[in-house]
């Protein structure tokens, strides 16, 4: 092994020692995404180099092209050769809908079942740099707020993207020094996606290190932290649980402090309201001025106090 491919096993090693600093001391499995591209063979393979004995594969065949079973096929046999569990994972109905959400939520509900099935506590996905900018551009586009701007996170739950802080040309040359050809999928060519024409846009911008992106995605990341934080501490100062609801003494806090503290009143009558932005914003300016208005189904009375509550039924006639 090479300087530089010994450099690039450490920093991911460092990667999972920080993410699930348990992992060894209590024999936990890792789960792998992996998909045949090269950022998925490149976690693979690095995987398999840091912790050998502790880790599984699975390919998720969405069924969408042709190509995509005698791709899977090429990672079970590439698992084979190096003795890493290996499963082709397929929906049992056809995706059908926004394909590239649907095959996103498929893909996690069959990653769910076979992590559950074959006892394994941590799930890898060959997230990376790159990925972590387009996603920031393209909620920068949507008007995406600081939860949004956090973008892809490191961990969540029991996902890690131990590759996050790794360029894309980096993971290409790792994989090809080993003399592995990767899959390629046509998809990621398709500019209907707005991920797609997000790539193109960035490839004409030399110099950058898009690593900083990651650093960016943390910064904002800890702001969100510190925000929910002092929202927690807030909310069991200042809401009040009642039968039907809850209420709210307001105070002059900060805007993005009162949206939260809003939302945290709408979901204890509602927990699956999901307002959008403007809709959070205009609210609160009918409270602040005393008004009652409706936000889904729910009522609210603004004032000294504010009170949320379900709506009285229409009545028909």
């Amino acid at each position: 092994m090479d300087d530089a491919a010994a450099s690039f096993d450490r920093r991911f090693t460092a990667a999972l020692d920080r993410l699930i600093p348990e992992r060894e001391s209590k024999g936990q499995k890792l789960g792998l995404a992996v998909s045949g591209g090269p950022d998925s063979l490149a976690l693979l393979l690095l995987a398999l180099r840091s912790c050998p004995g502790q880790i599984a594969a699975a390919t998720v065949d969405h069924g969408l092209r042709p190509a995509a079973r005698d791709e899977a096929e090429f990672v079970a046999a590439l698992c084979r050769q190096h003795g890493i569990p290996h499963e082709i994972l397929r929906p049992a109905v056809p995706i059908r809908g926004s394909i590239q959400s649907s095959a996103r939520r498929v893909r996690y509900e069959l990653l769910n079942v076979w992590m559950q099935q074959n006892d394994i506590d941590w799930l890898a996905t060959a997230h990376h740099a790159d990925d972590q900018l387009e996603t920031m551009i393209m909620r920068i586009l949507r008007g995406s707020g600081v939860d949004g701007l956090s973008a892809i996170r490191e961990k969540r739950n029991i996902i890690i993207r131990p590759l996050l802080h790794f360029q894309k040309a980096e993971l290409i040359s790792y994989v090809a020094d080993l003399g592995i050809t990767p899959v390629d999928d046509p998809s990621n060519r398709d500019q209907s996606y707005d991920r797609v024409r997000v790539r193109k846009a960035l490839e004409d911008l030399d110099g950058f290190d898009t690593r900083l992106a990651s650093q960016s995605a943390s910064a904002l990341s800890d702001a969100r932290e510190a925000i929910e934080w002092m929202v927690e501490r807030l909310a069991a100062d200042h809401i009040t649980a009642t039968d039907s609801g809850c209420t709210f003494s307001p105070a002059a806090y900060p805007r993005e402090i009162q949206r939260r503290l809003l939302l945290k009143c709408l979901h204890i009558c509602e927990p699956t309201l999901a307002p959008r932005g403007n809709q959070i914003d205009q609210t609160l300016l009918a409270l602040e001025k005393g008004q009652t208005v409706t936000l889904g189904n729910i009522l609210c009375e603004g004032g000294d106090i504010w009170r949320f509550q379900p709506a009285p039924a229409r009545r028909n006639g």
